[in-house]
């Protein structure tokens, strides 16, 4: 499907990622660090920020746009007070949602409702962190808005998380983002919360929680259909993963999203997605990994079954995947 899944592509076999990253960050010894994330492949397409590599009239799914992308590119100082606080300036990757861009860092091989509808994937601007204690720290920061490198928006988007360990092998975060983004010829204010959890106190096994709700007003979706009502999408997904026989990792995630109003899946009269997923990874050798997945999506409207040349037919859809992936460090 074309817009419920972000990097599902009907076109044969593709080329997807190739990335390179390098990073430093600040510390005590040598204040200063910086963050270069370059990426190449048809992926890359779909995390374009406006203004750079893609225009503001470029829509989903970008085929128009580079098989190119400066997803991280920032430079980042340490203040010599208290505990240190960080200042980075530049683009970097949002602070919400508990799954990345890079599939290889996430627990299962495709991407979640959550992570392709609910969140952005990237900002340009500034952001500050600070460290209380061990268990406590924050951020926060003014950007250019939801995946936009330019300065259309009517004002700056703020930015920020509180991050909290409350037991060992326990993390939490609040995260949010609210500003002007534009929509249509219009600058309503958009806003996220985010929760995440991640709790790693078990042997051998991860457990994750994501929840999601937003809201924007005037979104050009409604206003266009003569609707005067403020836009909502909300959702939930849990994580469980167990690594057993050293070289092998079995992972599941369920998950259910909301968007009430069609805004965030261009759906006339809104769609509730829900989504089962398994994926069973194996470490081949040294940095090379495997990975095979089974996913059955499914949706009170007919989401799935779409191609270039025909509607969507279908209330539900099952995917198997395969990938071969390598990390050198």
């Amino acid at each position: 499907m074309l817009l419920i899944r972000c990097y599902d592509i009907y076109d044969g076999f593709t080329f997807n990622m190739a990335e390179f990253s390098i990073k430093r960050d600040p510390d005590e010894v040598f204040p200063f660090g910086m963050g270069l994330v370059v990426t190449g492949g048809e992926d890359a397409q779909k995390n374009h920020s406006i203004g750079l590599l893609r225009d503001e009239d470029d829509v989903f799914p970008f085929r128009n746009t580079p098989w190119f992308d400066l997803q991280e590119a920032y430079i980042s100082g340490r203040i010599p007070i208290g505990n240190g606080p960080v200042i980075k300036v530049g683009k970097f990757v949002t602070l919400l949602g508990y799954e990345v861009i890079e599939s290889p860092s996430n627990l299962n091989y495709s991407r979640g409702y959550l992570f392709t509808l609910g969140i952005p994937l990237t900002h340009t601007g500034v952001l500050a962190s600070y460290s209380f204690a061990d268990w406590l720290s924050v951020q926060g920061g003014l950007v250019l808005g939801w995946d936009r490198s330019n300065v259309e928006n009517a004002g700056p988007s703020g930015t920020g998380q509180i991050a909290v360990t409350p037991i060992k092998d326990l993390t939490t975060a609040v995260n949010f983002i609210v500003g002007p983004e534009k929509s249509g010829d219009e600058n309503p204010i958009r806003w996220v919360v985010d929760l995440t959890a991640n709790y790693t106190g078990i042997k051998d096994v991860t457990l994750g929680f994501n929840f999601d709700y937003g809201r924007q007003e005037n979104d050009v979706f409604l206003t266009s259909q003569g609707i005067n009502k403020a836009a909502e999408w909300y959702g939930v997904a849990g994580y469980a993963a167990y690594d057993f026989l050293k070289a092998f990792r079995a992972a599941f995630r369920f998950e259910w999203f909301r968007d009430a109003d069609g805004v965030r899946t261009a759906t006339p009269t809104g769609v509730n997605l829900f989504s089962t997923t398994a994926t069973l990874q194996y470490n081949i050798w040294k940095g090379l990994y495997a990975c095979g997945e089974y996913r059955h999506d499914a949706a009170d409207e007919k989401v799935f079954g779409c191609r270039p040349d025909q509607p969507c037919d279908s209330k539900s859809q099952d995917t198997i995947s395969l990938s071969l992936f390598y990390k050198f460090f």
